[in-house]
C-alpha cells in the first residue's frame, strides 16, 4: 500500500507504518495543487486540518481507498462524497480529547483572572494591581457546555472537580457523571461560562448567534475550542462591546485562512490561540499512534 502523509505527524507513527511493509512518503508541507498532481499514485492518504479533501480532489485520487484524518473533526473532508466514490474515512476522535479538554480548563481561568491581560501589563513595564484585583473564583460557578461527547464530558469532569456547577446541552439524551443534562434555552440562562463543544455542521452553523447572547446572564464568558463557525463572531464581537459578555477566549475561528478573527482579537476583553487544542505532545503522539494503528490493519485487510 502507498500512503501519502500531506500533514505533520508524528515520527514514530511514520516509522511503524513503514516497519509494516506500507510505502510511506512524507510531502507535510503539501500544496493543494501538488496534491492534485499526485493523489491518483496513493492508495492512502494521511492528513490533518491544513489539508482539504474536497470533490474535485477526491475525482483525481482514483487509487484512493483510504483517507485518515490524524484529528476529531473532518469539516475538511468531503465525508460522504468520498464513501461514495468507495473511499473509508477514519479519524481518531479520541487521542486528543484531554488536550482540547485542559485547553479549555485553562481558560476558564484565564478568564477568571484576565491572567493574560496582566502579563501584557506587566511586560509593558507597568503595576496594575487595583485593575486586576476584579477576578472571580470559578468554585460554585455555572458552566454550560454547548455539546457533551468526548471532549465535553472531560471538560465536566474536571470544571467540577473545580467545584463548578456544570449543566450541558446536548440533542439526544445522556448520562454524563457530575453534570445535567438542560435545554439550550436554561442552559443561556444559567451558565456564567459557556463552552462550545459541538462540530461545525449546518445545524451547528451559528448555533450561538444574536438571538441566543440576548437571552445570557449580563457579564456572561464565553469559550470556543470546538470549531469555528459555530460561533457567529459579529455577534460576539457587539455582545462584548455592549457589555453583554464580560469575555472570551477562542481557540477556533470561522476563517481561520484569512480574517483569523482579528476583529475580535483587537478587544482587550478577547483572548486566542491559533487553534492548538490538539497542540500538545501526548496528544501528537497518540494520534500518530492511532493512525498508524487504522493505516496498518487497512494494508492487512488489503492483502
Amino acid at each position: 500500500m502507498r500512503l501519502l502523509v500531506c500533514d505533520p505527524t508524528d515520527e514514530k507513527a511514520i516509522a511503524a507504518m513503514r516497519e509494516a511493509g506500507i510505502e510511506v512518503d512524507v510531502r507535510d508541507d503539501i500544496s493543494a495543487e501538488e496534491l492534485e498532481a499526485v493523489i491518483a499514485d496513493y492508495d492512502a492518504i494521511v492528513v490533518r486540518s491544513r489539508t482539504k479533501v474536497r470533490a474535485p480532489l477526491i475525482d483525481k485520487a482514483t487509487n484512493l481507498k483510504l483517507i485518515i484524518r490524524g484529528g476529531v473533526g473532518l469539516d475538511n473532508i468531503d465525508v460522504e462524497y468520498a464513501r461514495s466514490k468507495g473511499i473509508e474515512v477514519r479519524n481518531t476522535p479520541a487521542a486528543s480529547s484531554n488536550s482540547v479538554a485542559e485547553l479549555t480548563i485553562g481558560y476558564l481561568f484565564a478568564l477568571a483572572r484576565q491572567i493574560p491581560q496582566a502579563t501584557a501589563s506587566m511586560k509593558a513595564g507597568k503595576w496594575e494591581k487595583k485593575a486586576f484585583s476584579k477576578g472571580i473564583e470559578l468554585a460554585g460557578k455555572t458552566l454550560g457546555l454547548v455539546g457533551c461527547g468526548r471532549i465535553g464530558s472531560l471538560v465536566a469532569q474536571k470544571a467540577a472537580a473545580l467545584g463548578m456547577e456544570v449543566i450541558f446541552y446536548r440533542r439526544t439524551r445522556v448520562e454524563v457523571p457530575g453534570a445535567a443534562q438542560v435545554s439550550l434555552d436554561e442552559l443561556l440562562a444559567r451558565s456564567d461560562f459557556i463552552s462550545l463543544h459541538v462540530p461545525h455542521t449546518p445545524e451547528t452553523h451559528y448555533l450561538i448567534g444574536a438571538e441566543e447572547f440576548a437571552k445570557m446572564k449580563d457579564g456572561v464568558y464565553i469559550i470556543n475550542c470546538g470549531r469555528g463557525g459555530t460561533l457567529d463572531e459579529k455577534a460576539l464581537y457587539d455582545a462584548i462591546v455592549s457589555g453583554k459578555v464580560a469575555g472570551a477566549a477562542l481557540d477556533v475561528f470561522e476563517d481561520e485562512k484569512e480574517d483569523r478573527g482579528k476583529r475580535l482579537m483587537e478587544l482587550p476583553q478577547v483572548i486566542g490561540s491559533p487553534h492548538i487544542g490538539a497542540g500538545t505532545k501526548e496528544a501528537k503522539a497518540r494520534v500518530g499512534e492511532e493512525v498508524a494503528r487504522i493505516a496498518i490493519e487497512f494494508a492487512r485487510k488489503m492483502g
